[in-house]
């Protein structure tokens, strides 16, 4: 969509220029941002003049730049002990967009958006991917990814304050993972997508796109069905929007969790993977 009111767009080389005024929006991929309206905006500032590296990899860490496209991540090749890394490409997939989406959209556009079906907000939960977020003193603060979601189109970001990047522990990497998504038509928006991991350090269900902001539940070792199903259950805000109904998302959502629980306790050395 065109975007009628815009009267300028900034290209920023340093951090200082990141300073928003009145009426202007930080601008990444632009996939939702061109996608309607938006009256009230008048300027655009790229993100992507900043040239931030893709992806830096340590031992320990993977740093993925909030202007990471979705098509680079998935493109990237993995270190050989990183058993985790199908999960990126599933949770690409949910998304149902085309190559040409894939190109533009970024990892920190799809998280920063905050919608329920943000299949990106699911992956980076599940590695438990931590935020590095500029501050607007010049400083920086780290909030873990399922807490930066904290519901609909809401995000734990003060004013002036940008995503820089996503740091994914490699140990998260070495994991196993499952997946389970499903929706109300072939190509329609997730209605549910559960994923989990399972390493030395235990297991995690994720549940989004059936909640309003990421539901996840952690164990030390793998739990048994019963306490699983106690989980959902004590769960309450279930989302409620045309592409599912609360009922209907806690039930589909509670039969994925024991199939991925399942797969996981069945597997040797932690082989969870699963697909939908």
């Amino acid at each position: 969509m065109d975007l009628v009111t815009v009267r300028s767009v900034r290209t920023p080389s340093h951090r200082d220029e990141l300073a928003l005024a009145p009426g202007e929006r930080l601008l990444g991929g632009g996939t939702w941002l061109f996608s309607e309206e938006q009256p009230d905006l008048v300027g655009l500032v790229d993100l992507t003049a900043l040239g931030w590296p893709d992806l830096e990899r340590t031992d320990q860490v993977l740093t993925i730049a909030a202007t990471c496209t979705i098509a680079t991540l998935v493109r990237a090749v993995p270190e050989p002990d990183w058993t985790a890394w199908p999960l990126v490409d599933r949770c690409a997939n949910a998304l149902l967009a085309s190559f040409k989406v894939w190109n533009v959209a970024t990892v920190g556009g799809n998280v920063g958006t905050a919608l329920p079906a943000g299949a990106l907000i699911a992956l980076l939960v599940t590695f438990d991917a931590v935020a590095v977020v500029w501050t607007p003193d010049g400083g920086e603060r780290r909030v873990p990814v399922e807490r930066l979601v904290l519901g609909v189109r809401s995000l734990d970001l003060a004013h002036g304050e940008v995503i820089r990047a996503f740091e994914v522990p490699t140990a998260a990497l070495r994991g196993d993972t499952g997946y389970r998504r499903t929706a109300l038509s072939p190509h329609g928006r997730s209605g549910a997508l559960v994923t989990a991991r399972r390493d030395d350090a235990g297991f995690v269900l994720v549940v989004t796109a059936a909640t309003p902001r990421p539901l996840v539940l952690r164990w030390d070792a793998v739990p048994d069905d019963a306490a699983v199903v106690v989980a959902l259950d004590a769960h309450r805000d279930w989302y409620d929007d045309p592409h599912g109904s609360p009922a209907w998302r806690r039930a589909v959502s509670t039969r994925f969790a024991q199939q991925l629980r399942a797969e996981a306790e069945a597997a040797p050395q932690c082989q969870a993977g699963g697909a939908a």
